[in-house]
């Protein structure tokens, strides 16, 4: 009954794999095992999503798939490689991890390149079941300097959700999934909230004066190539910052709940936690 994660260096999956470490058993995808995350009672196996022939003897005995991509161009590619792979290794459950919206007429190319990836999943012949969470709030790491907060939400509200949270809605369908077969989860925080608003939040918590920058899509453009961004990323990121400039990830639910049995982290709870990192900035 191997569970197996990909996406494994990455923030979701690297929560989801402390979730489920030492309660089932575990295999990790790694492409190199010297940058994998140092979790106990976790199996560490090299493949590469982007190479199929590496992907057999790595879903060997695997039941249950964890899939996530990597935000990019190739991300369709790598999900059909793992599907394929699940296929034929006689995975009975995939959970993956979609995007806020994704759609064939999403405002994003994130969006509507996890469109083609959900309906692939969901064509598959495989039990499934998918999550499309809100923004993280763990992105806001790296967006405070000194006392001004940047970002890309525009003068819009979005339902952030924690990772954590996130990773334990996945760790809860992994564990039973028949429950949440053919289900798609949209998992938000509790409220839907304003980088004025987080600003607010860093400064009560960190004890210094705090305010939120706003940007034009042009400037985020800009900041994201001169932080160092290819031109791919910078323009996916900056057509959300246009997209939630518009309301559109103003809402939340109770997904997050409803699977876990408890509410999701807010974000004041959040700031507090990871106060030293921001004290830093």
């Amino acid at each position: 009954m191997t569970i197996l994660i990909t996406g494994t260096t990455g923030t979701v999956s690297g929560e989801v794999l402390r979730e489920l470490a030492g309660k089932q058993p575990v295999r990790a995808l790694v492409r190199d095992k010297s940058r994998a995350p140092d979790v106990d009672g976790v199996d560490y196996v090299v493949g590469d999503l982007d190479r199929p022939a590496t992907l057999p003897a790595a879903f060997d005995g695997v039941t249950k798939l964890w899939l996530l991509t990597a935000m990019g161009p190739l991300a369709p590619s790598q999900s059909m490689n793992a599907l394929w792979a699940a296929r034929h290794a006689g995975v009975r459950h995939v959970v993956r991890l979609s995007a806020i919206g994704a759609a064939h007429d999403a405002p994003t190319r994130n969006g509507r390149l996890h469109a083609l990836s959900d309906a692939e999943l969901q064509h598959s012949g495989i039990g499934w079941t998918i999550l499309r969470p809100s923004n993280f709030m763990q992105n806001l790491f790296g967006t405070l300097a000194g006392d001004q907060l940047y970002g890309v939400f525009g003068e819009g509200r979005v339902g952030v959700v924690d990772v954590r949270d996130i990773a334990a809605v996945a760790a809860e369908i992994l564990a039973a999934p028949q429950r949440h077969e053919g289900r798609i989860y949209t998992p938000t925080g509790p409220e839907s909230i304003s980088l004025h608003q987080v600003a607010e939040e860093f400064t009560r918590t960190l004890g210094r004066p705090v305010r939120y920058v706003p940007q034009s899509p042009e400037q985020t453009r800009d900041g994201l190539l001169q932080a160092g961004l290819d031109e791919w990323t910078a323009e996916a990121l900056t057509e959300y910052r246009v997209a939630y400039g518009s309301g559109w990830g103003d809402f939340t639910n109770d997904h997050v709940a409803s699977v876990t049995g408890r509410s999701p982290r807010s974000i004041a709870e959040f700031v507090r936690d990871h106060r030293e990192r921001f004290a830093a900035a």
